[in-house]
Order: C-alpha cells, then structure tokens, then sequence
C-alpha cells in the first residue's frame, strides 16, 4: 500500500503487529514463499550484495506491500526480494527502508522489521553506510556493530513493554562473521535523527560517551528485531570519517561514492556470511 492512498500504519488506533502480518501475507501471496529463514536490509553502498546470494525468485516494488513506503534516499532500491540460497534457505531482502528522519513515524521506520518477523524470519542482518570516529578505519572499512547508543530520544516499544537488550548485536554472528574474514573489527553505533550530518562536537560526544560510529539508521530496526524474538547482526561500511575526523565537508555522493568503490570486496563478504547462517 503506497503513501499516496494512504499508509494504515498512519492510524495510531491501528496494531502494527497485525498490520506487519497482514505484510506478511502479501509477501507470501505475491512470491509464492511460505516462510523465510533470515532478513537482509540493505543500507548505503550494500545494495550489489543481494546479485550474488543465491537464486532471486522474486524482485518487486516494496510499494505493493501493505504498510511499505518508496524509499527516499538515493542508494536504497525500494524493491523486496527473495532469494534461494545454495544452502536451501529463503532470504527476504529488504531494499526499502523508511529513515526516522523521513517524519512518518518509528511504526513505520521500523515495519519491515516486523514484517520479516512474520514472515518466519529468525536472523535479522541490518547494513548501513556511516561514518567512523576510530583513526584506523578508513572510507570503505566493513564494521561489526557490537552495541549501539540511540540518540532517537524514541523507541518502536509501546506502553510497558520491557525488552532486554543485552547481546543486541549477537556475539555468536559475530564470531561466525569473523571466521569468514578475520580482519573485522568492530565497534558501537550511535545513532542520530538526522538528516544533517553530526557537527564535530555531537562526533566528539559519541566519542566520549563510548560511539565508534555516527549513523542515522538501525538502532530502533534492532531494537524492534529483539522483540520479535529474532537474531541480530549489525554491519557497517564506514563511507566517511565523521565530521572533526575528516577535515572535508560531508556529503552524500562521498558516501555513495564510498559505496560504490567498496561494493565488490563488502558485497561478496556479506554473500559469504549469509550463506553461513
């Protein structure tokens, strides 16, 4: 269901548990797939990733899925696919994502999360395009999310509802991530509001309060992945050192740039680590 006849998840009286079923069923309607396995989101410089999996079965626009919006950043695809890996398992990928920044609400930033929950989903793989604060990381650096800080002052959780956070980024995906390239570090994600970059001092406070990376996604998808029961990994491409880091202006075309130089060596890592899982 577009934006432009209307999104239900826009009803504050409406559940989006029910709504993100609802998507769930739609996926399977329209691919013919029961159940997947794992979800991939694709964030900034992460989208070639999805051509070398497995076998794609489907490819559409995310618009002909209840609650979905068209995304509004350049390097995000606005199409869900599945795919068949060599392995036998099904994985939704998620080209739509819906940025807080966007002003549509945490229901929807964080809906396709639930959707791919309700689509049997178990292993949530969140990718995004941010900037680094470590010296050592330079411009097309994959990263291991290890925690993160939400600088949002909001949440995907509604009334009472208490979910423990501990091992977000889960430590065992992590080892199996490592096991496949050694090299990887990793580090905490902050994430702000967005859409302007962080000012150096706001890079210097994620610094001194324990953030190794500056972002403007993930935090609430991983939250709203953990209280869906499901598995997370979190993976960065570090498309710029953070504002006060890097003396340059920032822009989007050095992180689109940064996406693109990096595409092959990241995209074929990630092809590995999905079909390990």
């Amino acid at each position: 269901m577009s934006d432009q006849t209307g999104n239900p998840l826009d009803d504050p009286a409406a559940d989006p548990f029910a709504i993100a079923a609802q998507a769930a069923s739609d996926i399977a309607r329209i691919t013919g797939v029961e159940r997947h396995d794992i979800a991939l989101t694709l964030g900034s410089g992460w989208g070639a990733a999805a051509d070398i999996i497995g076998e794609t079965t489907a490819n559409f626009p995310a618009t002909e899925v209840t609650g979905f919006s068209a995304p509004a950043l350049e390097g995000h695809v606005g199409t869900l696919r599945s795919i068949l890996t060599p392995r036998g398992k099904r994985v939704l990928v998620i080209g739509a994502r819906t940025h807080f920044y966007e002003g549509h609400g945490v229901r929807r930033v964080v809906h396709s999360v639930r959707t791919a929950a309700a689509t049997g989903a178990k292993t949530m793989v969140l990718t995004n395009g941010a900037g680094g604060i470590k010296h050592t990381w330079k411009p097309g650096t994959p990263v291991l999310i290890s925690d993160h800080i939400n600088l949002t002052a909001a949440t995907p959780l509604e009334g009472a509802t208490f979910i423990d956070l501990t091992d977000l980024y889960s430590m065992r995906l992590r080892d199996l991530a490592r096991s496949i390239d050694p090299s990887l570090d990793e580090g905490v994600y902050c994430q702000f509001t967005g859409p302007q970059y962080e000012t150096p001092a706001e890079v210097q406070m994620a610094k001194a309060i324990g953030g190794h990376i500056v972002g403007m996604s993930t935090a609430l998808e991983a939250i709203a992945a953990r209280q869906a029961g499901m598995e997370i990994l979190g993976l960065t491409l570090v498309t710029n050192m953070a504002a006060g880091i890097q003396t340059t202006p920032l822009s989007h075309e050095e992180v689109m740039e940064a996406g693109r130089l990096a595409g092959p060596v990241i995209s074929s890592l990630l092809a590995r680590v999905i079909g390990a899982l």
